[in-house]
């Protein structure tokens, strides 16, 4: 046995051990992804960072994961440069892994600075832009946290779940999901409004919110919904469009056959 000092604490442990290791079994917690006692490190995620100081050596920022006891080693877990390491180290991972639970766990433990976690959003605004310029709703804004600009939804509800945000967003950071008879509209992992769903008459299909239709035939007077009301998708409004317009047909064509050829 050998004696080695961690945190200003004497402690007997075996030689020629994965420091890491020997940190787990004296229950002093450091955070750490790639090491598994059984296989040979890796030093891939440079989370275990610590620093040590060898005999006759000035202390040092190492990976505990690869370092192995010796007598006399001094070791420090916990330090601000130790802390800038691990900072690296994490943000270097979420350019990988953006949306990994277990990196998030790992910040949140050890109060590590994850920087700016990707969302998935460019900030192009152009969710924003089609929502006030086209559509007419203005339910999205930007506004600043921290330093960082965020889509969020306006105080006012105005979101009429037409779905023309996620459909114009070039990253797809903002979702649509229908479930049931509710749509669900998303700005990463933020609610930005739940519609209930208006079905079609023909087909039973979900396809278009209560306060779309209304928005609709406030905006378009010329639309099919103000002309004759009927709660239709696309495709069935399409079709029933088409059966209206089929009686025309055949006086269309008698009237064509009576006129002489010139």
């Amino acid at each position: 046995m050998i004696n080695i000092t961690v945190n200003g604490k004497e402690y007997k442990v075996e030689e020629g051990q994965r420091l890491l290791k020997v940190l787990q079994d004296i229950d002093i917690k450091i955070p750490f992804l790639c090491f598994h006692p059984s296989l040979t490190p890796a030093v891939s995620c440079k989370l275990c960072a610590v620093e040590v100081k060898e005999k006759d050596k000035p202390y040092a920022v190492k990976l505990a994961c690869a370092i192995k006891t010796k007598q006399g080693l001094d070791v420090t877990t916990e330090s601000a440069m130790i802390d800038q390491h691990r900072n690296r180290a994490l943000g270097h991972l979420f350019t990988m892994a953006p949306q990994s639970e277990a990196l998030m766990k790992i910040g949140a433990e050890f109060g590590l600075t994850m920087g700016s976690v990707p969302d998935g959003c460019i900030r192009c605004r152009l969710c924003v832009r089609v929502c006030k310029e086209v559509i007419g709703a203005g339910a999205l804004k930007v506004v600043k946290r921290e330093g960082r600009s965020f889509i969020v939804p306006s105080e006012k509800g105005e979101c009429i779940g037409c779905g023309t945000c996620a459909n114009i967003c070039p990253t797809d950071a903002i979702k649509i999901i229908d479930k049931g008879h509710v749509r669900t509209m998303m700005v990463g992992d933020q609610i930005i409004a739940r519609h209930p769903l208006l079905h079609c008459e023909m087909c039973g299909k979900p396809f278009a919110t209560p306060k779309f239709i209304k928005h609709v035939e406030h905006r378009e007077e010329f639309h099919i919904s103000v002309k004759e009301h009927h709660d239709l998708c696309p495709t069935c409004a399409k079709l029933y469009a088409r059966k209206q317009l089929t009686p025309l047909a055949p006086r269309l064509a008698k009237t064509y056959a009576d006129k002489p050829i010139k």
